[in-house]
């Protein structure tokens, strides 16, 4: 059967995100036409371009925000002395809802991946080493995932700072092995993070 171009457009659009495949990208193409109002694509539209004109990376972190700073690092009450170092935005999302933490986050954005051609330049680790150096900082907790590429990028972090005076934590493994940390559950992080043990 061909489909008029402009549904095939959609179509083609919904299946760029991610676990999307043809059918559900058709499902979300017709709930669009049929379902949404004109208000609601306006809205839709809306939204998704400030997403992308609004949003940037903290100046100090890398998490996401839409102001210079990311509300953790505005927030003064959080433990200054304690950075968690998270794979990506999502994971510090996982991690907030847990409301287990009470520190800063350190977002690398990436993992450091050989076969991708992901080396230490490719992701945020740059300002890490310099916030661990020029902030107060004590404790630094990884919290990348229990994959090849997450545990291989634990172990860079570990061997740069070996020479620095700052306790170096994995957390726990409540978490499966192989497992984003996205996919896990609120309890499992929470018991992660308080099971994290020296590397």
């Amino acid at each position: 059967m061909i489909l008029p171009k402009t549904l095939e457009d959609l179509i083609e659009e919904f299946k760029k995100f991610p676990g999307v495949g043809r059918k559900t990208a058709e499902r979300y193409a017709l709930f669009v036409i049929n379902k949404y109002s004109d208000t609601d694509v306006h809205q839709f539209s809306e939204a998704l371009e400030n997403a992308k004109t609004k949003l940037n990376h903290c100046s100090i972190c890398g998490n996401l925000t839409d102001e210079e700073q990311c509300y953790v690092c505005q927030d003064e009450n959080r433990d200054q002395s304690t950075i968690l170092v998270a794979e990506n935005v999502k994971d510090v999302f996982s991690i907030e809802k847990s409301n287990e933490y009470k520190g800063l986050y350190h977002v690398l954005n990436g993992v450091l991946s050989p076969i991708d051609g992901m080396g230490p330049e490719d992701i945020n680790l740059e300002s890490l080493w310099k916030r661990v150096i020029n902030e107060q900082v004590k404790e630094v907790i990884i919290a990348t995932s229990s994959t090849p590429e997450g545990e291989t990028t634990a172990l860079y972090i570990k061997r740069v700072m070996q020479d620095i005076d700052v306790l170096v934590s994995r957390i726990g493994y409540g978490v499966p092995v192989g497992l984003n940390l996205e996919y896990a559950d609120d309890l499992t992080l929470s018991k992660a993070i308080e099971n994290r043990k020296k590397i």
